[in-house]
Order: structure tokens, then C-alpha cells, then sequence
């Protein structure tokens, strides 16, 4: 980490713990960004506080319009893929994004995951660092250890798939990750390697589930539990291809969750009250940012240009991989009329029209965002099943999944590449705009091809890219590389 861009990334005092959030005190237990850095180790109140900054910093504004916290990265992460389809230019956010151009432009939004993501560590390394040594009961001491840990190992592992190459189990991964800061420092640090920037995720994640495994209950969802951290146990296992632990991970974090019903399905994806729900924000009227909002993007009925100007689509091919009972077609409109598509006040339609997510109205962004949902988590498990060559244990998962989301689904008799072909296409359909698509595509070593689907040559640009090439990594942000004399930029 660099001083000048630690000044503008790590700075403790300066964005995620001192910013005074709008009618709101900051010994409550909902997300707020108002204690004083100095202060952060005085008690575990203010620790707690320090934490619930962290929660906040999760879908605060940052830079510019762009800029909304996580929900920013999974646009990114849906709009590099070939399931999420620009149907019109629009006012032109994320556009450049949509054409693979942004993550290669060190002056551009190649920055904010960079940011964003070592705010996050760099506030959580405070309370890592000192939260032992805060008067307290340790009950309390170690559910915030615990959290801050699981949210480092989370950021690492972020930014080291964003900004590093594809981790290969057969390989010896030691090509250039991303700095690895572990203390509250502003010192310089080279790139750690990506082998071992997935050995610190791993320690952070072991020793969260350590801590949270006998933490009190968390207050909600947007604080992480210890089901939570298995879930992302469970994701780092996948992206290693370390089958059996995937899938053991992920037996484990979804325990005591449901899967959701039919009708909630239709209910809009954006109440955490969803039995689904596992971890994710939730956001209240008076911390609305209109335009500044994952919703004010992805929504169909918040009343933006960007929304009524390019309605977000599902891909036509992935679609019709649905069987014509699955309820989820319900959740795109192949063919939109004014009776069977909602759009904010003079808005486009376009096909395969997204009816998925929806703010709260047409003049508030406002709704809460999903960082993961149980369903995800019976996906990685079937997925790590059926690699691991346990077919049979695999369809039992899969099947018990695709339950909810097929009335009578029949269990499939396909077994190998076949079962591995349904899953997969189930988790692209399940998890279509909550920010998997181009990081599966990079895990999985497949190439990007929108051809022979509904996106616009034209508009899109980027149709094709051959796997492995260097437009897989993001690049180092300039400001970065100008102020750290350690680091190196990617080819």
C-alpha cells in the first residue's frame, strides 16, 4: 500500500469511520459511519460502532454517481459477462464497462474496486489489531474480531480475482496478486503473490469461523455470522477447485435456511425479510442516494434515465435453457407489453426485459441489496459434488433446489459433464445481477461469447474474449502505481 493512495483508500480518519451519518446516532446497531478514529478502541461500543461503519461503507456513496459501494462491483462483475444485456446506450453509466474498457483503464473506474475494497481492510485491520486489549466481555470481543475477519479475507479475495490471474490447483499460482497490508500501515507493500493472497483469505475465513462459531447472535443480516462465513469458505474452495471442502463448506453454511417460494420469488429481491437471505443491506428512506444506488440501475420501475433508456435484459439463450414450468421466466419478459411488463413513467421496453429487481417506487432507489442468498450456496455445493465425481449426492442437492423453483421438478437421470451443464445453468439463471457472471466465467476458464443472443453487436462491442488473455485481469489504478515505488502493473 502506497502513502498517497492509502491517504485516499486506508485513511481511517478521513471516509468510512468519521462521516456522520444523517439522523442517526452512532452507538445504534443498524449500519452507520459516526465514531472517531481515535476513539474506535475506547470501548466496545465504540468498536461495535466502528463495525457498523464497515456495514455502511457496503452501499454509501463514494466518488460520483457511479460509485455505490459493493452494489457498484456487482454491476461491473454482471456487466463483463454474457447474461446481462445493455439494451440501449442510455446516458452511458456502466457502458464502458458493458464494452470490457473500464477494468483495462488505470485512470479510470479500474479504481474503485481498489478502493473500495482497502477501505474495507484497512478499517478492519484497526479492530484486528486492538480489539483484544478493549475492556469487555470477550462474547462481544470476538463476535467483532470475527467479523472484521471474515470481511479482510472477503476484500482479498475480491480484489486478488478482480486484479490478479485465474488460481489454478495444478499450478503454482505465483504470478502477481495484490498487496497484502495486515496491520494499520501506510507503508509501501509489493504484490503478494496470488497463491499467497488465497492462503491470507483462507487463515482470515478459518479464524472468523473460529471466532463466530461461539459469537452472540448478530444483530441482522448485514452483520456476518458464522453461516455466512461458511458460505464464503465455500466460495473460495469452488474458485480453488477444492471440491470436497466446496462442498462440505457449503452443506454446513446452509443450515437453518429455507429456500424461498414461488411467489416470493416475484416479490422483487430486495427485502432482506426473504427466508433466502443469508448477509446483505438494508437500506431506509432517509439514507437514499436516488441516482447513486444499485437499484436506481437495476431496478425496472425506478424512475432513472438509465433505467427507462436501457432496461437491463436477460440473454435470450440463457432463457430459454429454462423449462417452461420454472417460475423464474417470470422474472424476465421475453416479449414486454404495457400489461405485462412494469417500467418507470415513459420507460422503453426491450426483450427479455428484467422484472426482477424493484425499488421501493418510481422516485425512490431505496431496497435492500443481496450479498448472498442460501440458494447460491445449494449451487456451490452441487456443483463441488458433481465435480468431485459424486454424482448421486450432487443430483440430491440439485434437486432439492430446483424443488423450489420447478413445481413437480422431476429429478434428472443426467450424470457428468451433462449434470455439470444444469447446474451451471441454473446458477446463471439464479444469480442473473447480483455480481457472479464475469468472476465465474474467469474461475471456470471459458472464454466471454455474447454471439447468438440477444446483445447488440453495435452497442456491446466486446463480444468475444479467448480465455486466459490479459483482459481477464483488472488493472492497477495510476494512482496506485505512481505512489508505490513496490508495485508493478499488470501486463
Amino acid at each position: 500500500m502506497s502513502i498517497k493512495i492509502s491517504s485516499l483508500i486506508v485513511g481511517l480518519a478521513t471516509v468510512v469511520l468519521t462521516t456522520v451519518s444523517c439522523k442517526k446516532e452512532y452507538l445504534e446497531t443498524v449500519p452507520t459511519t459516526a465514531v472517531a478514529a481515535s476513539s474506535v478502541l475506547e470501548s466496545v461500543a465504540n468498536a461495535t460502532a466502528a463495525l457498523n461503519g464497515i456495514h455502511r461503507s457496503m452501499y454509501m456513496r463514494y466518488n460520483d454517481q457511479g460509485t455505490f459501494g459493493f452494489g457498484s462491483v456487482m454491476i461491473y462483475n454482471d456487466c463483463m459477462g454474457e447474461d446481462f444485456v445493455f439494451s440501449g446506450q442510455s446516458n452511458g453509466w456502466f457502458l464502458t464497462t458493458y464494452r470490457w474498457l473500464d477494468h483495462r483503464n488505470a485512470n479510470g473506474n479500474a479504481y474503485f474496486p481498489y478502493q473500495f475494497f482497502y477501505r474495507i481492510i484497512s478499517n478492519a485491520n484497526v479492530l484486528i489489531a486492538g480489539i483484544d486489549k478493549v475492556p469487555g466481555a470477550d462474547v462481544e470481543k470476538n463476535a467483532i474480531k470475527g467479523e472484521a475477519l471474515a470481511y479482510r479475507g472477503w476484500a482479498y479475495f475480491n480484489l486478488v480475482q478482480m486484479y490478479g490471474r485465474r488460481f489454478d490447483r495444478t499450478g503454482t499460482n505465483n504470478t502477481d496478486g495484490v498487496p497484502l497490508v495486515l496491520t494499520p500501515t501506510i507503508e509501501p507493500q509489493p504484490r503478494a503473490t496470488v497463491a499467497d493472497v488465497y492462503k491470507q483469505v483462507n487463515e482470515d475465513l478459518n479464524a472468523a469461523e473460529t471466532l463466530l462459531a461461539t459469537a452472540r447472535p448478530r444483530a441482522d443480516k448485514s452483520n456476518l455470522n458464522v453461516n455466512v462465513v461458511r458460505g464464503m469458505l465455500a466460495r473460495v474452495a469452488l474458485t480453488q477447485q477444492n471440491w470436497a471442502l466446496a462442498a462440505t463448506k457449503a452443506n454446513q453454511a446452509r443450515q437453518g435456511f429455507t429456500l424461498m417460494t414461488g411467489a416470493q420469488q416475484m416479490e422483487g429481491f430486495s427485502n432482506w425479510a426473504n427466508p433466502e437471505w443469508m448477509w446483505g443491506s438494508s437500506q431506509i428512506d432517509d439514507q437514499t442516494e436516488f441516482f447513486t444506488a444499485f437499484l436506481a440501475y437495476n431496478s425496472y420501475n425506478y424512475n432513472s434515465t438509465n433505467i427507462r433508456t436501457n432496461p437491463k435484459c436477460i440473454s435470450s439463450s440463457l432463457y430459454n435453457t429454462m423449462a417452461a414450468t420454472d417460475v423464474r421466466r417470470s422474472l424476465w419478459i421475453p416479449v414486454p407489453t404495457a400489461a405485462n411488463a412494469i417500467t418507470p413513467p415513459g420507460g422503453n421496453r426491450a426483450p427479455f426485459m428484467n422484472q426482477k429487481f424493484r425499488a421501493k417506487d418510481a422516485a425512490n432507489s431505496v431496497g435492500d441489496m443481496p450479498y448472498m442468498r442460501v440458494a447460491e450456496i445449494f449451487l456451490i455445493e452441487a456443483e463441488a459434488l458433481a465435480r468431485d465425481g459424486r454424482d448421486a449426492q450432487a443430483i440430491d442437492v440439485f434437486a432439492q433446489f430446483m424443488a423450489s423453483r420447478v413445481p413437480s421438478y422431476v429429478r434428472p437421470t443426467a450424470t457428468g459433464t451433462a449434470l455439470l451443464t444444469l447446474i451451471l445453468n441454473s446458477r446463471r439463471i439464479e444469480l442473473w445481477g447480483e455480481g457472479f457472471r464475469f468472476l465465474d466465467l474467469k474461475r471456470l476458464n471459458l472464454s466471454l461469447d455474447r454471439n447468438g443472443s440477444n446483445h447488440n453487436a453495435a452497442l456491446a462491442v466486446a463480444m468475444n474474449f479467448a480465455a486466459g488473455v490479459n483482459e481477464w485481469q483488472w488493472v492497477i489504478p495510476q494512482a496506485e502505481i505512481n505512489a508505490n515505488p513496490l508495485i508493478k502493473q499488470n501486463p
